[in-house]
């Protein structure tokens, strides 16, 4: 049976600290230019937005609505690789990895707080020159992303949210929650075998996790100062009670979520729908915390329904 994840990547950490692992592996990292070398596709470019170097791929025909997905804590923007495939024939794909995470790497201004990610979703937008968005976030990304449509109506034609935060959650609430040593010390070397104990907590199904996944997610954390801003993320991390700024989204607003997801139960998922005015909530069965990874066929099937019909609702009330 899974444990909890602090745990099982402290039992992780320390053993591979007592295998001989030494504090200059920790903190030196992975050149951000050899990443970029092995990871960075000619769909990427690197942007500035409000002063920070932000990673930034488009795919599809620029002319069509966007969608902009925004992943979770920890990982990049490869983790929508199944979704983008599928979007980009009928819509401009955006997704960018988040400060402090993947390619675009640590924030000059530390801008690492969930209101800050909110915030800075806006300056993404207004980069690209984009007045109206879909958006679709996981986990941190989907936190960032409703909190975002709540203050930024007019910005957001839909909201698709796969099993984000929201609710006070293990210790977390108004406070931060204090981050264990073993938890700063996996994200600081991110060893082999606690980067897959991490996936095994995300995915329901172990036998879905591909060597090739493990590798992306490892290198990313990985990344020279990638792993110091992790975890500045978690000391600044807070979850309020959700329920007023939920209830001000204004955006039709699709939930996905896991049933077997042990990182945010499904629980918080009916709550989230309940609170917000026009939600709808989709479990899948079988299916962890990553479900647009783990079930990328399912899950971006019922997304682009969703999107299509308020597309033509949309084109519908323009004429």
């Amino acid at each position: 049976m899974k444990k909890v994840l602090f745990v099982i990547l402290g039992l992780l950490v320390l053993g591979a600290a007592a295998a001989g692992v030494l504090y200059w592996q920790a903190t030196k990292g992975v050149s951000a230019s050899a990443l970029e070398a092995t990871y960075a596709s000619s769909a990427d470019r690197f942007v500035d937005v409000a002063g920070a170097r932000v990673r930034i791929r488009e795919e599809g025909n620029p002319a069509a609505p966007p969608v902009v997905l925004i992943h979770g804590f920890s990982h990049s923007l490869e983790t929508w690789d199944g979704w983008a495939n599928a979007l980009k024939t009928e819509y401009r794909v955006i997704r960018y990895d988040l400060l402090g995470h993947g390619l675009t790497g640590p924030d000059p201004q530390s801008r690492y707080s969930p209101i800050e990610r909110a915030a800075f979703l806006g300056e993404i937008l207004n980069a690209l020159d984009i007045e109206q968005a879909a958006i679709a976030g996981n986990s941190l990304g989907g936190l960032a992303a409703w909190r975002f449509a709540s203050e930024n109506s007019a910005q957001v034609s839909a909201l698709i949210l796969i099993s984000p935060g929201a609710y006070p959650l293990n210790s977390v609430s108004d406070e931060p929650a204090d981050i264990p040593a073993a938890m700063k010390a996996y994200l600081m070397t991110a060893p082999e075998a606690g980067v897959r104990a991490s996936a095994e907590l995300i995915y329901a199904d172990d036998e879905k996790i591909a060597e090739e996944r493990l590798a992306v997610m490892r290198d990313m954390i990985r990344r020279e100062g990638n792993g110091a801003a992790l975890i500045q993320s978690l000391e600044e991390f807070t979850l309020p009670d959700p329920t007023e700024a939920l209830a001000q989204i204004e955006a039709p607003t699709l939930i996905l979520w896991g049933e077997d997801d042990i990182i945010i139960p499904i629980e918080q998922g009916r709550k989230i729908e309940s609170a917000i005015p026009d939600a709808r909530l989709i479990a899948y069965p079988g299916v962890g915390h990553a479900a647009q990874e783990e079930a990328p066929e399912q899950t971006v099937a019922d997304a682009i329904a969703f999107l299509q019909t308020h597309r033509e609702a949309a084109e519908t009330g323009a004429e």
